[in-house]
């Protein structure tokens, strides 16, 4: 693609605009292509051509072909349909908040979706929530649906609904074919500790056409789990499926402690891998990321467990500790983990401390910090950052949804 050569090219239809006085048009958006992201919400306010410029499609086109821009990590703090999710630069400490989804005057409190990217666009699939139109009332229902967020009009749309309504599922892009398989689920909620549907339905959607079709299911009902591609294989650790009870009350889930994968090429047929760890050595499958950098033969596959990180060996099927977290938190289930740029992140808030709070009320307190702990694995080194969060609600990293995005 070459740069743009009139102002039709990046949407701006006068010509009398200029973009950076004293440079031709085509230079000048491809100097302010490489301004980072986060930062483009600001620079629309300076004058009427950037703020065109900004707002164009032709921009995220010449940032894909000219710029290598860093990942920026997505949050959902809460249901998108009610609060706003926000982009996260690691790299400039910047925030960008992006619309609400779609609003129906039906449901609330989604839960338990899952965001996942695909090129520029962001796709929210599925989750649990609650309908005023079942009964009873208070019992959540597996949802759907699915969004796409489209970074070059900045706008929501709806698309084809999932065959089977799921939440709690296992997520992965298909690289470079335009295609996300979701596999497993169930109807558990967030407010709901132990409770809901499992399932072993697996499908696949097709970004081009915006269709649905099924694919071959699970061994075995599972919820809960992850799911990445490794290559053409798409991988599903994790999860729970059957549950007992403790004195015949209290429903506890039964964990799975093997991993299955799926050959896309070979007719979808799924092969089971074991367990990965032995009896007693840790109750579930903690917080997984991938980094496939390129500089490996093969992606690291990378937990966090207890504070610890362990690499997942593919030879033995089992996990080895890497390393430890020099910060830890109290409980894993608070600490954001996400892969950026090959590597690994953790996400921790923080409360700051007010020799005040004593004589003033809760809703002055000062905000929390954020932590971010960064580990390279390739050169076993930590670093770490501090950064402001823009939530006007406290973050909650276990209910909280995340993903990555490259703009």
């Amino acid at each position: 693609m070459a740069p743009p050569s009139s102002f039709e090219d990046f949407g701006i239809q006068t010509l009398t605009l200029t973009l950076i006085p004293g440079l031709p048009n085509d230079l000048g958006a491809l100097i302010l292509a490489f301004v980072p992201y986060s930062h483009h919400s600001r620079l629309k306010s300076t004058c009427r051509s950037w703020r065109r410029f900004f707002s164009s499609k032709a921009l995220i086109s010449l940032r894909q072909n000219y710029v290598v821009a860093p990942q920026l990590l997505c949050i959902f703090p809460q249901d998108p349909s009610i609060s706003s999710p926000y982009l996260f630069d690691p790299k400039n400490l910047s925030w960008c908040p992006l619309p609400p989804m779609p609003c129906n005057p039906h449901v609330y409190g989604l839960s338990n979706f899952i965001s996942v990217s695909v090129g520029p666009h962001l796709y929210v699939l599925g989750g649990s929530l609650f309908d005023t139109r079942s009964f009873p009332l208070d019992r959540p229902s597996p949802s759907s649906s699915a969004f796409r967020f489209d970074f070059a009009t900045f706008s929501w749309e709806s698309l084809s609904p999932m065959i089977t309504p799921r939440g709690s599922f296992a997520c992965a892009a298909v690289p470079g074919c335009g295609k996300i398989v979701v596999a497993g689920g169930g109807s558990r909620h967030t407010m709901f500790g132990a409770a809901g549907s499992r399932m072993s339905s697996v499908e696949m959607y097709d970004i081009v056409k915006d269709e649905w079709v099924a694919l071959d299911g699970l061994p075995r009902f599972r919820a809960g789990c992850v799911g990445f591609f490794l290559g053409r294989e798409f991988w599903v650790m994790g999860g729970y499926g059957e549950s007992r009870t403790v004195s015949g009350v209290f429903p506890v889930d039964e964990y799975y402690r093997d991993a299955v994968v799926m050959e896309l090429k070979n007719g979808g047929r799924w092969r089971e891998l074991g367990d990965m760890w032995e009896e007693g050595e840790r109750r579930r499958l903690g917080k997984i990321v991938v980094v496939d950098d390129g500089s490996w033969d093969s992606p690291g596959i990378f937990m966090l467990d207890r504070g610890e990180i362990f690499r997942y060996d593919m030879t033995s099927n089992r996990w080895a500790k890497e390393s430890c977290v020099p910060r830890k938190a109290s409980d894993d289930a608070s600490v954001g983990f996400v892969a950026l740029d090959g590597e690994l992140h953790l996400l921790t808030l923080l409360s700051v401390n007010d020799s005040a709070d004593g004589r003033r009320s809760r809703q002055h307190k000062r905000p929390t910090t954020l932590l971010v702990q960064i580990y390279h694995p390739r050169k076993r080194t930590w670093r770490s950052l501090i950064a402001k969060p823009p939530f006007h609600q406290p973050l909650d990293f276990r209910t909280a949804v995340m993903c990555t995005i490259r703009l």
